[in-house]
């Protein structure tokens, strides 16, 4: 009896710490709310048409310059981003300000001081947690984005669990093939967070994107993730936990990682650029892309999966994929084909304003060229025709050569006489 009066009285302690801990977030939000200027209401229906009101007129100008063939289906997907620090947060507001339909942000921590080096956060945020300081601002930015936070850490069993369940939950679309959501973008800082996002994503066949700065903060990189088809994040573990090393132990106290503004402004534009290649069909997503400022040196490379990867669930996906590879291969040459059938010859421009033609060379060889030269009627040539100008001998007037070449002879031998 004694045992569970003690084992309630603990459960009210946690559930007191949890009521205050919300109590907190609640006023930060409310403070915040107060001085929040004016919103913009919603737009319904993306436009194209160029006025200062319109939010979205230079993004539908990629539609309309033959980028992107539908931009306003953008509002159709889902995005996940793992970790709203450096990197996550700028590559929210890029999504935000695209027009993204619905981003579900995931954090345990807190806004800092210490964090106002970097982008998107404020100092009136200071002891927020990232994910609601964030809400707070994209929805300030664009209210039309359906946005979702998750405070909790995906390393834990009940974390992960929420994490996975929240990628299933298919309310926003209910007609999509497979998950909840269409990308998945890592975020994190650490490994063991990369590797609980690689872990879920394996079990659910789930495409994603993983991001990373480096720790003097002068280079990046971003990598496409596809189960079964690219190399997972346990296929090629980084060195330092390939050698069995624990990153924990590597952190020394009063010591922190470099971090700067700029690059991990440049990893963030990157990510939410082959993001968007990825969901709307333009361009070519890189699979892997390294920044390193030092040089501006951006180093590209493919990398395949590990046929005896440590990841049960990365081995599953990748029989799954080898077995589905030649129904795989027949439908992309199918579409090939029929590509190539529909296409027919035709005139590059319709449009022929000044009725410009053009004539094959084999047609005019051969041809004389008398009828260059032909002249419309009642017109005549002052000057005779180059071709022609040689063959006519122009006549000399002997006699009268002679006669003066004589008068002068006379004239010199009457002078001689004298």
């Amino acid at each position: 009896m004694e045992e569970e009066l003690k084992g309630m009285v603990e459960d009210l302690q946690v559930l007191k710490g949890s009521l205050a801990t919300l109590e907190k977030r609640v006023q930060n939000v409310t403070s915040l709310a107060k001085t929040t200027p004016t919103r913009r209401s919603k737009v319904k229906d993306m436009s194209s048409e160029v006025i200062d009101s319109n939010p979205y007129s230079r993004l539908m100008a990629l539609q309309r310059m033959g980028i992107v063939e539908n931009y306003e289906q953008i509002r159709d997907f889902s995005v996940a981003i793992v970790g709203v620090g450096g990197v996550g947060s700028v590559a929210a507001e890029m999504l935000t300000r695209c027009g993204i339909g619905r981003l579900l942000l995931y954090d345990y921590d807190t806004v800092e001081l210490a964090n106002m080096n970097r982008l998107f956060f404020r100092p009136e945020q200071v002891g927020m947690t990232k994910t609601d300081a964030a809400v707070h601002t994209l929805s300030e930015i664009n209210p039309d984005v359906v946005l979702e936070s998750y405070t909790m850490n995906i390393t834990t069993v009940k974390g992960f669990e929420t994490f996975t369940e929240s990628l299933q939950n298919k309310k926003f679309s209910t007609s999509k093939h497979g998950t909840g959501v269409d990308l998945v973008l890592s975020c994190v800082d650490n490994y063991e967070a990369r590797m609980a996002v690689n872990q879920a994503c394996n079990e659910l066949g789930q495409t994603w994107m993983e991001s990373g700065v480096s720790e003097d903060a002068v280079s990046g990189h971003i990598q496409l993730l596809v189960p079964g088809e690219t190399a997972c994040f346990a296929c090629a573990p980084p060195l330092v936990v390939a050698s069995g090393v624990d990153e924990r132990t590597l952190k020394r106290e009063g010591v922190c990682a470099a971090s700067l503004p700029t690059t991990m402004g440049v990893v963030a534009g990157l990510l939410v650029q082959n993001t968007l290649k990825y969901l709307l069909g333009f361009g070519q997503v890189s699979p892997y892309l390294g920044y390193n400022s030092l040089k501006d040196f951006f180093p590209t490379m493919e990398m395949k999966p590990n046929p005896q990867c440590s990841n049960s669930a990365c081995l599953n996906r990748q029989k799954e994929y080898i077995l589905a590879k030649p129904a795989r291969d027949a439908s992309a040459k199918a579409k090939m084909e029929a590509e190539a059938s529909s296409q027919t010859e035709g005139p590059l421009h319709l449009d022929n304003e000044w009725n410009i033609s053009v004539v094959d060379d084999s047609e005019i060889e051969g041809s004389t060229s008398n009828k260059s030269d032909a002249l419309p009627e009642g017109l005549v040539r002052e000057l005779p025709i180059s071709d022609n100008y040689e063959n006519k001998m122009i006549p000399v007037e002997t006699n009268a050569v002679t006669d003066d070449l004589d008068y002068l002879r006379k004239q010199l031998d009457a002078l001689n006489a004298d």
